[in-house]
């Protein structure tokens, strides 16, 4: 007989030896099995794991397992991004180099993972700060230097004057940067860059084959990307109100249709235009300087104050005889899209209605809504962005929008101004080129030195890997780099005269643009071995937040296109599948003073909620996802100590579709550890009761074996096509739904000792732990190995569910009276309408409900109603 109760703790030890004993998740290239390779985003490792990297983790645990035991050799590799200002934040303030904080962290979260049992190859485990990881990566921007991929650039960019690094738009929050909380400046200096705008088009048509990915993700990438048909048009200069050499203004626009209704020019502040004029004009350059101290994202520009400066610049309205338009400089233009100059159109963008009620411009509606009566149309507080017909353009009026823009379009193509058309069709796109250059220590050198004579030249590859140097100092603001007394200066590979290296970095991007390749083969000499790649991309199944839908993915999408170009995968796609999971949330806390608390420090006395240590009342406030800053959070080796793995795995999969966020409740966790510890008394109960192992299915099965069996299969075979389908949730609930109903626990001592029914325990019993295994395989080894089976659950393959067993005998049919429900039924499938009919009017409920009226009819719909009319 088992014990009574289950300790996960100290079992879940004796399962990971077991497993590593026999090196059970080891993969290898030299396999007959078709392969099949998971992978979920890797963790930076800022110290210790979170609940968000257990939900994630186990969710590629439960497809590696499940694959494994489907007949597949599964690759399931784990790594560290493991560069990144973050380790230089922690040297300074700590006074600890950043290998030593970066490879201690590593030790520590490497433990944390391991005790949730995850089915990983440790034996392909990477860092990216590994020397032989960067190295290979310099390799590989070589290459793609040499491609023609790589490009040196004079840029804006957004530089933190405190961190004294750039920052990408994303980390650019309200003007500040998303670290220091400094207000960014807006600076031009030379970076380099990756030509990702090569791929644009490539990019944007391809993601219509990704059906393995969410909708979502593929609409995101999309818009990044931005493909937009369009027209240039050429605004010509009012004399004498322009600098020399500004005759015209180029825009480019998508709307050329509501070209009668512009009421202003705008240009960047970096446009050529304003800076001549910022040249001669105090105010003018007092402006642009206001505009460099802000964020350059698109969400940022969407809720900006919109500012603008009168240039005195005026130009010719282009289809408008003698209209005049003014020109700003305004802080909501971008010089990386387009010209850098846009006509506004008041009625009919929300950013111009914004601007011209600012600055008294004309808003001139020139698209009616459908319904609507152009003698009375006006615009409030919002633009009309719909579509509709045209109005107050001219020719154009009465056209569709979309055969307004090709009217305008050939319109102006046929006006030549100074001998060149006025409007020329133009596809454009707004993913620009990827700057990859930060001013920090700790990431992947740039192989490249710069020389006073030669110029620019790569480093040769025999002088690779340029190792970052031990000896740094961070009592200097900025990069370490570049006043390291000794290592930056270098003999010209060319000319042997005294050179400089590049001191800046790569972006922490791109280490995780190729690790998933590098897994393949991650001790090879070279980026990667051919064969091993060729073996496994691309990723059968790649796991991980929503939150990098584009950078990451993108990035990763056109490093594999750089990579085929430069011979060293054959794909150019590497993700096959993609899954995007939810945060992990809680509720939050805070004392009387407005301070967070954590959840340990909480508790419920008397239906309210107060401090463990003091009973003071705490505030609880929103369900958010968990994060340090308001200490939301739930350390997972408390909850693994405590209850196990286990149960920390089986909550996660629970309850919530795993797309979605899932709140962690300390109800749910006692849950999900009770309803393990019952299956532990079931299988202890089937162990002790049921067949001995190896025994034979029965001839013959009696009703309630019968029904154990039909329980049993039905659940293989559900929880087969949820994990299947990543539906986690559903498999739990197929998992839990059964094992109470289907009567594992004998209740007659006369049934006991039937031989069918002691088969049908053991089957359901093991049945139920092999189905587990993927979801909690302590517990599934440990439920095994009571049954008396030889070897591990983990290597045993998938059950097949009996189709025979899937289907039912019998049906249940509802009996009504006078379409009230009365009773139900239990009879033959396919039990004849007369056999039907007379068992109905049979029930007892029926008859009494029927009270001796002469029945009038009885309607059958076969296998689902009977109603009885009287």
């Amino acid at each position: 007989m088992a014990a009574d109760r289950y300790d996960a703790p100290t079992r879940e030890k004796h399962w990971q030896q077991a497993w590593e004993l026999k090196s059970l998740f080891e993969a290898s290239e030299d396999d007959q099995r078709p392969k099949y390779y998971v992978l979920e985003m890797f963790p930076y490792p800022s110290g210790r794991i979170h609940m968000g990297h257990v939900r994630n983790y186990t969710m590629g645990d439960v497809v590696a397992r499940y694959m494994r035991a489907r007949g597949h050799n599964v690759l399931h590799p784990m790594g560290w991004d493991a560069f990144g200002l973050p380790a230089e934040n922690a040297a300074i303030e700590r006074g600890v180099h950043p290998a030593k904080w970066t490879y201690d962290n590593i030790a520590t979260m490497r433990g944390q993972l391991k005790s949730m049992g995850l089915s990983l190859d440790w034996s392909r485990e990477l860092a990216t700060c590994d020397v032989e990881y960067y190295h290979q990566q310099q390799k590989l921007f070589l290459d793609m230097l040499a491609a023609g991929l790589v490009d040196r650039k004079t840029r804006k960019v957004n530089w933190d004057p405190v961190d004294k690094t750039v920052l990408a738009n994303e980390q650019v929050i309200d003007g500040r940067g998303w670290r220091s909380g400094a207000l960014v400046e807006q600076r031009e200096q030379p970076e380099w860059v990756f030509k990702i705008t090569d791929y644009a088009e490539d990019l944007l048509d391809a993601l219509q084959d990704l059906d393995r990915w969410p909708e979502k993700v593929r609409l995101m990438q999309a818009n990044w990307i931005g493909r937009s048909e369009g027209l240039i048009v050429r605004f010509e200069t009012i004399e004498g109100t322009a600098p020399e050499d500004f005759a015209t203004i180029e825009v480019f626009t998508t709307r050329p249709d509501t070209l009668f209704g512009a009421a202003f020019l705008a240009i960047a502040p970096d446009h050529k235009l304003a800076r001549a004029i910022a040249s001669t004009d105090r105010d003018s350059q007092a402006f642009i300087d206001e505009c460099h101290h802000h964020g350059t994202s698109a969400a940022e520009l969407e809720t900006l104050e919109k500012k603008g400066f009168d240039t005195g610049v005026r130009v010719a309205h282009p289809v408008i005889e003698g209209a005049e338009l003014p020109v700003y400089i305004a802080n909501f233009i971008l010089m990386e899209y387009g010209t850098g100059a846009i006509f506004g159109c008041p009625a009919h963008d929300q950013r111009d209605l914004e601007f011209a009620r600012a600055y008294d411009r004309p808003v001139t509606p020139v698209v009616l809504p459908p319904g609507e009566d152009p003698s009375t149309f006006e615009i409030g507080e919002e633009a009309y962005t719909g579509d509709g017909v045209m109005i107050n353009s001219d020719f154009l009026d009465g056209l569709a929008m979309a055969d307004a823009k090709i009217a305008m379009a050939d319109r102006l193509a046929a006006r030549t101004s100074d001998g060149a058309p006025q409007g020329v069709r133009k596809t454009e796109f707004r993913l620009r080129d990827w700057g990859i250059s930060r001013q920090r220590y700790w990431g992947c050198p740039i192989p490249m030195i710069h020389c006073e004579t030669c110029g620019i030249v790569p480093v040769p590859a025999d002088d690779l890997p340029v190792k970052l140097p031990d000896d740094v100092s961070f009592d200097v603001p900025g990069n370490p780099l570049d006043h390291h007394p000794t290592w930056k200066t270098v003999a010209c590979p060319n000319c042997g005269g005294i050179a400089r290296r590049e001191t800046d970095t790569m972006d922490t991007f791109v280490d995780s643009s190729w690790y998933f390749a590098r897994f393949c083969s991650p001790r090879a000499s070279v980026p990667t071995d051919t064969n091993a790649v060729g073996y496994w991309l691309p990723i059968d199944q790649y796991i991980g937040g929503v939150e990098h839908a584009i950078l990451h993915l993108l990035y990763s999408r056109f490093f594999t296109r750089a990579m085929h170009k430069t011979g060293h995968v054959t794909i150019d796609e590497p993700f096959r599948g993609l899954f995007t999971q939810g945060m992990v949330t809680h509720e939050t806390y805070k004392d009387a003073d407005g301070k967070w608390l954590l959840p340990e420090e909480v508790t419920l006395r008397d239906g309210k909620a107060v401090q463990v240590k003091t009973g003071a009342p705490v505030t609880v406030g929103a369900v958010e996802s968990m994060s340090k800053s308001k200490k939301n959070v739930v350390d997972p080796d408390n909850i693994i100590g405590a209850y196990g793995a286990d149960t920390a795995r089986w909550f996660m999969l629970s309850d919530t579709p795993p797309e979605r966020d899932i709140e962690w409740t300390a109800g749910g966790v006692e849950g999900a550890h009770r309803f393990l510890q019952r299956v532990w008394r079931l299988v202890g109960e089937a162990a002790d009761k049921g067949a001995a192992p190896g025994t034979p299915a029965p001839v013959e099965s009696g009703t309630e074996a019968e029904a154990l069996r039909r329980a049993a299969h039905k659940a293989v075979a559900g929880v087969t096509g949820a994990i299947e389908k990543l539906r986690f949730n559903t498999a739990v609930a197929r998992s839990t739904s059964w094992p109470t109903r289907s009567r594992l626990r004998c209740r007659a001592s006369a049934k006991q000792s039937e031989d069918d029914l002691k088969f049908a325990m053991r089957e359901a019993a093991q049945l139920l732990a092999r189905i587990a295994a993927p979801m909690v395989p302590h517990l599934a080894e440990e439920c095994w190995a009571l049954l008396g089976n030889e070897g591990l659950v983990a290597e045993q393959p998938w059950p097949e569910a009996d189709s025979a067993l899937l289907t039912e005998d019998t049906v249940t049919i509802a009996v009504q009276v006078n379409g009230k429900r009365r009773d139900e039924l239990t009879i033959a499938r396919d039990a004849s309408k007369e056999d039907i009919e007379a068992a109905a009017l049979g029930l007892e409920n029926v008859t009494r409900a029927i009270g001796g009226r002469k029945i009038k009819k009885v309607v059958i719909v076969p296998q689902r109603i009977v109603n009885v009319v009287a």
